[in-house]
Order: C-alpha cells, then structure tokens, then sequence
C-alpha cells in the first residue's frame, strides 16, 4: 500500500509585512507576521499539513521564492503586497512554476485606492481572498489544502 506524503505548503509575504502590528494598524489591524505565522502553523496541524514561511521586502528574492517551490511544495499561499499592482515579474514566476497558489491580503484592495483594484497576480492564482485580515491566511489555506485534497483524490481516481 502507497503511503501518502504530507503536503508542503509554503507561505510568501512580501514587503512591509514585517511590520504588521505597528503600521497603519486601522487598515492591516494589529496581529504581527509572528501571530500570523503562529496561527498558520496551528491551522496547518489541524489540516495535517506542513507550512514554510518567507517575508521579503525584496522582488527577486520573492520571485526566487516561488521558484524555489518546484519539488519542495504542493502548492504557496501569496500575500506580495504592494508587489500586487505592479509586479509582473512576481505574475510570470508564478506562471512559469505553475504552483497551485492562492492571492491573500489582510485588507479589502477594492475598497480602497483604485491603483489597488487591480493585481497582476489574480489571472494565474486559484483565488484570491481578501479583506478579512489576519483569517484572509488561514481561508487561503483551507481552500488551497481542500483543493490539494480534491485534486490528489480526483488524480488517484483516474484510469492509468
């Protein structure tokens, strides 16, 4: 009998989220990276999942991330922050790895300035989910583990 592997899920958080907790607690609430992370680590116990955290303030070593992830993990939670709006390179990384990964961000980008309504990582993500801070995570990573689940259920089902 074939043992199953335990899914590897690697979360990225991109600039400034290193300083949750402190900045502009009205928008982005006041749970720190540390909590978040925390609180990831306990969901992911729950879901019988591995989870691996990055925070970057750099692009590149953000799309190193994603890259790094082939043959590592199943799939990548992304918060790229700011990077959302203007980052192609973090899209194409993204595109090129082809990683089931879902777009997550602590506040509600469409209502608030319009150069955030729109994200260049939307079209190549499984979903994105945002505005309910600190818990947009832990959704982002119920729908990615169920979707992992559903995917490896519907691959072991299929005719060889």
């Amino acid at each position: 009998m074939e043992s199953k592997s335990r899914l590897n899920i690697l979360v990225i958080h991109g600039p400034n989220l290193n300083l949750l907790g402190q900045r502009e607690t009205n928008i982005y609430g006041s749970t720190t990276l540390g909590q978040i992370n925390d609180l990831l680590e306990r969901e992911a116990q729950s879901l019988d999942v591995s989870v691996s955290t990055i925070q970057s303030n750099s692009e590149g070593e953000l799309v190193d991330a994603i890259q790094s992830c082939l043959g590592k993990y199943q799939g990548s939670i992304l918060n790229a922050a700011a990077y959302t709006h203007t980052s192609v390179a973090i899209r194409d990384a993204i595109a090129a790895v082809s990683l089931p990964t879902v777009e997550v961000h602590l506040s509600n980008i469409y209502r608030r300035e319009s150069f955030r309504h729109h994200s260049y990582i939307a079209p190549v993500v499984l979903g994105q989910i945002s505005g309910f801070g600190a818990r947009s995570y832990l959704l982002g990573l119920h729908a990615l583990v169920g979707y992992l689940k559903d995917s490896n259920l519907f691959i072991s089902r299929s005719p060889s």
